[in-house]
């Protein structure tokens, strides 16, 4: 007689909900981030494939409405290999919120509960470093933010940075992250420094960025955009600073709102070093021109023609671990189950998980 895991077994190895096609899981005692080569690395030696906006979806949650920048949620793209999430926060009648530029627009949920489903998933994958990335748009508090990663649970795994005020040239490798449980690094705009909470890192004194609102794939730069403090990438570099590419293409639509451009993503997206605009195009030019890896590399739509094969050929790995799910483009035609897990939350996925176990359908009702 075939005896079932328990569910809390189930839910701490490495599946695809969304596409019901299981990757074998890493081996948790030598893999980090997916790979043993890694462990050793320091925390800004590595680079990191980043989803922007990852709370605004395109699928059958939001009638595929093209606003959203993502097919799969943030648990889905962590369980993938996407270490780097970013978000925009907005405050909306009280309550941090995370809504695309207006939350009248495309809300994706609270802030809380957003960070509750990271921790769900941080606390099944114990050798996983994840970092996010906030955009404070309507200038809230550290406090304010402090106050609602402690009601998550999430700021047990905070990393707090040996500077405090700015960029630092020494990081610990991910292995030291790991073995101490500070396994999330929090950058966010537009906060200061609070010695109450200092795992929120202020951003633009450790990362720079690349332009953004890009309109052509011929338009990608490696030059430094912000903090406008710095005059350029290599001053930034030379202080220490890590490199943020801004990787996705957006199109001008009714009324002037940019969208993001879907057209073009499987170029944009693409490994290939041969590709104009494509992220292993960029990837390798930003390299070159730094003289140091991009510490991270944002995208639009990250499930699309594996960018992240780009991210593993930049760290030298052969990644182990990951969920797989389909790299094309979604859409109100693709497969009902396909579209309906991609948005499961970490309540529903309690409820019910339907995992493949040596060939076999096995059913947690």
């Amino acid at each position: 007689m075939m005896l079932c895991p328990s569910l809390p077994a189930v839910l701490a190895t490495a599946f695809s909900i969304a596409s019901f096609t299981s990757a074998a899981p890493a081996t948790r005692s030598t893999a980090c981030n997916n790979s043993p080569d890694l462990c050793n690395k320091a925390y800004n030696e590595i680079t990191y494939l980043g989803a922007h906006d990852i709370a605004f979806l395109r699928d059958s949650s939001t009638d595929f409405s093209i606003s959203g920048n993502q097919f799969y949620n943030a648990t889905v793209a962590l369980s993938a290999g996407v270490r780097l999430l970013q978000a925009q926060i907005h405050t909306l009648n009280g309550v941090l919120e995370l809504c695309h530029t207006s939350c009248s627009l495309l809300d994706g949920g609270s802030l809380q509960a957003f960070l509750s489903d990271i921790k769900f998933w941080m606390d099944s994958n114990p050798n996983e470093v994840v970092t996010l990335l906030l955009v404070n748009s309507d200038n809230n508090s550290t406090a304010t933010f402090g106050s609602i990663f402690s009601a998550s649970g999430i700021d047990q795994y905070g990393y707090t940075p040996s500077s405090t005020t700015g960029p630092q040239t020494t990081w610990p490798t991910l292995q030291t992250l790991i073995s101490a449980n500070t396994r999330l690094v929090t950058f966010i705009a537009s906060i200061d420094y609070s010695t109450a909470y200092p795992y929120l890192i202020p951003e633009f004194n450790y990362v720079f960025e690349t332009p953004f609102s890009v309109t052509s794939l011929s338009n990608f730069t490696c030059d430094l955009n912000r903090p406008p403090t710095l005059t350029s990438a290599s001053a930034a570099i030379s202080a220490g600073y890590m490199p943020l590419l801004n990787h996705f293409v957006d199109t001008a639509e009714a009324f002037g709102i940019q969208i993001p451009d879907v057209t073009d993503i499987a170029t944009t997206n693409s490994p290939s070093q041969n590709l104009t605009g494509s992220v292993g195009t960029v990837l390798n030019e930003c390299a070159s021109q730094y003289g140091i890896k991009p510490s991270f590399i944002l995208v639009d739509f990250w499930n699309v023609a594996g960018p992240i094969a780009a991210v593993d050929a930049l760290n030298g790995i052969t990644p182990t671990g990951r969920t797989t799910v389909s790299q094309g483009v979604l859409s109100q035609t693709t497969s009902g189950a396909r579209k309906e897990l991609s948005g499961l939350s970490r309540w529903t996925v309690t409820g019910a998980v339907l995992l493949s176990v040596a060939g076999m359908n096995v059913f947690y009702l």
